[in-house]
């Protein structure tokens, strides 16, 4: 499993990329959301 700064760089990532104006594209910024989601949820699972 990935250690925690790695998925908490890949979430912030994420989420620097879904307000960006290159993803207008509806269909692709949905993808990223549910994406930037499955990961908070790893994050809070591992902290409770």
């Amino acid at each position: 499993m990935r250690d925690e700064s790695d998925v908490r760089e890949q979430y912030e990532f994420l989420a620097e990329e879904l307000e960006s104006e290159d993803m207008r594209h509806d269909g692709v910024r949905e993808m990223f959301t549910y994406y930037k989601r499955a990961l908070g949820w790893v994050l809070e699972e591992e902290h409770m």
